[in-house]
């Protein structure tokens, strides 16, 4: 079956919302948060341990895996989930934003029919259409894939900006039409920087397609500010229907989390807990702490008292900053498991503030620990 969103309460207060959504791999709450696994794999970490962070949708990236080991080698293994071995749902970006990074020239590169750019690995010129993206995620055989979008800078005009969302309706259409996995979903993608107009326009044209979910795109870009990333939201939650699931795509700061809860999002994905992870840093209900601070050297405490993952049950931050300093790779390893429950738990109590209609409550008593300079 496809994936199939259920809305269950909403929050008096907000625009928070509390569902479930049923796949093939079993029912998940929402709001969620989505581990990254980029090249089929949570940097780090096994799909056991995944499921003992209580993960439910992970996401896999489309770019990377055509490139390396290619579509047609993960299809011949049974598809991605039998592939790196992962029995929980995967969603698959369209590579729309690794290729717009990639491509040099916007106005020579990116034409109706696709995008030009040099591969990352090898510099061999690449060429990648909506068909294409499609076609890549019905063999990856991904519980949900992406339409594929442009993915135009913080910087970019309103007149560029209007063309570019466009531009993204006719290729979600044409990807629509070759789309031919039953078992996987499809979401549409809605554009239209901070502009009102543009994001209302994106949106009711995108949900006309009918699609299986929505995702709003172009935030987290490169010098876009915070404002006008929760604009982007405020002005598309609007028009996308009740009954679908809302994913907004690359976020994960704790409290950009929040902020897209209380605004109606359903889904998150970002690679920031195992980036910083692997930099020494660690969420915490105080903020985030650095293992490179030399005042954890003699630290016996866990990392978080009240924190009940595999790292903070085991070890102390005198140990993980030993690790940190010496480039162990066990540090970032801990570290990723620690930061992923961190989030996984957030979104575990943000539900539970859903269902008591006090989402703000939730938000500002997060703020007043996670802002302290403790």
């Amino acid at each position: 079956m496809k994936m199939k969103y259920e809305l269950l309460k909403q929050e008096k207060n907000t625009k928070a919302r509390y569902g479930k959504i049923h796949t093939n791999y079993g029912t998940y709450e929402t709001p969620m948060f989505m581990p990254v696994g980029t090249k089929a794999t949570v940097k780090s970490l096994t799909p056991e341990e995944l499921k003992e962070m209580n993960c439910g949708i992970i996401l896999a990236n489309t770019y990377h895996l055509w490139l390396r080991p290619g579509s047609e080698i993960v299809k011949k293994a049974g598809g991605l989930h039998a592939f790196m071995h992962y029995n929980g749902p995967i969603l698959t970006d369209s590579g729309g934003f690794q290729v717009f990074s990639l491509a040099k020239n916007k106005e020579k590169d990116i034409e109706e029919e696709g995008v030009h750019f040099k591969s990352h690995i090898d510099g061999n010129s690449l060429f990648l259409t909506a068909e294409k993206s499609i076609q890549i995620q019905n063999d990856l055989d991904s519980d949900i894939a992406m339409s594929f979008d442009e993915c135009p800078p913080a910087s970019a005009s309103y007149a560029y900006l209007k063309n570019s969302v466009e531009r993204t309706l006719r290729w979600a259409e044409r990807g629509k039409q070759v789309h031919n996995n039953p078992n996987q979903a499809l979401f549409g993608i809605v554009q239209g920087g901070a502009y009102e107009d543009l994001r209302k326009y994106s949106a009711v044209e995108t949900v006309k397609m009918d699609f299986d979910g929505y995702s709003i795109g172009g935030v987290a870009n490169d010098g876009e500010s915070k404002e006008d990333m929760y604009k982007a939201i405020d002005y598309s939650i609007p028009y996308l229907p009740e009954d679908k699931a809302r994913y907004l795509m690359g976020i994960g700061d704790p409290i950009d989390l929040i902020e897209g809860v209380i605004r109606g999002v359903d889904i998150f994905d970002c690679v920031l807990p195992t980036r910083i992870a692997r930099h020494g840093q660690a969420f915490t209900k105080n903020g985030k702490i650095n293992f490179h601070n030399a005042k954890y050297k003699e630290d016996f405490t866990p990392l978080e008292e009240d924190c009940d993952c595999y790292t903070c049950k085991n070890y102390t931050k005198a140990y993980l900053r030993h690790l940190i300093t010496t480039d162990e790779m066990l540090g970032g390893r801990l570290l990723s498991i620690h930061n992923i429950r961190f989030l996984v738990r957030m979104m575990e109590q943000m539900r539970n503030a859903i269902k008591e209609d006090r989402i703000l409550e939730y938000r500002e008593e997060f703020l007043e620990k996670y802002q302290s300079k403790k």
